[in-house]
């Protein structure tokens, strides 16, 4: 295929075959995504292939490290460093943390401005065969799964919708591919969602080093293509109060460093911490 050209694989899943990770099979050489970039489509029909550049888009990035005590939640000790590196130093946009990570927020703020891109960073469960029990993690209250769709994301679309948190592409035949095949499915053009549970230290080198690919990649799935083989070839590291990228580096706080160093088990060049991380929808 690569003799013909083929930079992009495509794949539309069968129920029990969605939850594999796709860019890491391996034949005895290289991993799949070394070759190409690689997408997951909930199906044909409900895909957009249209190509719109999003290089001029801004970015609503919102997230949470802590929870009120009623919603009984790990706090996310990185997310703040990853949504404000995103939008400070990486990509335009606004940020809202913590107490402003509410509902009313995540609809007043698309309405006010038609962001093309929305990051989420914080925790997602999705509990096959329940959707009342399905959620996107905000700070005072859960997003559940039957909600997603009065978010009005088609309205305009949303170019990319990107859920830094765990298990947020994991289905069952209720709800193809979870919460970013829902989102497909209310008019989202591009997903990029988790598989499992994922790490802090692993979740923060992938973003960062993501939004930052995007502003040359021609498409969205080589831009995660090239995040993934940055982490592959050990290119995406912590050293010292430094994470570092192919482009940038980002520096840490001490306590910070420590705390995602300790979250490292041998380095981020394991399948573990890039690849549950897929693209759904349209790679363009």
């Amino acid at each position: 295929m690569q003799k013909q050209g083929i930079k992009n694989l495509a794949f539309v899943m069968d129920s029990g075959l969605r939850s594999i990770p796709l860019a890491a099979l391996h034949d005895g050489k290289q991993f799949l995504i070394e070759k190409y970039s690689l997408g997951m489509l909930p199906s044909l029909s409900l895909t957009d292939t249209s190509y719109v550049d999003i290089k001029n888009s801004q970015v609503l990035a919102m997230g949470a490290s802590e929870f009120t005590k009623d919603q009984n939640q790990n706090p996310l000790q990185a997310v703040p460093l990853e949504v404000s590196t995103i939008v400070q130093k990486l990509w335009p946009g606004k940020l809202l943390l913590n107490k402003d990570f509410t509902l009313n927020n995540l609809k007043a703020q698309r309405r006010q401005n038609p962001f093309g891109m929305i990051h989420l960073a914080t925790h997602v469960d999705f509990v096959p065969g329940q959707s009342s029990k399905s959620y996107i993690q905000l700070y005072d209250t859960k997003l559940r799964l039957d909600q997603v769709r009065q978010l009005g994301w088609n309205k305009p679309p949303v170019e990319l919708l990107v859920l830094s948190a765990c298990k947020s592409a994991f289905g069952d035949e209720q709800a193809e591919l979870g919460f970013a095949g829902l989102a497909i499915q209310t008019g989202v053009k591009s997903a990029i969602a988790s598989l499992w549970y994922v790490s802090d230290a692993g979740t923060l080198g992938l973003m960062t080093e993501f939004y930052s690919q995007l502003k040359t990649a021609p498409i969205k799935a080589e831009a995660l293509r090239q995040a993934q083989l940055a982490m592959i070839q050990g290119k995406v590291r912590i050293e010292g109060n430094q994470l570092t990228g192919i482009n940038r580096g980002v520096s840490l706080p001490p306590q910070m460093a420590s705390y995602l160093q300790q979250n490292i088990v041998g380095n981020l060049s394991h399948p573990f911490y890039w690849a549950p991380f897929t693209m759904i929808g349209s790679p363009w």
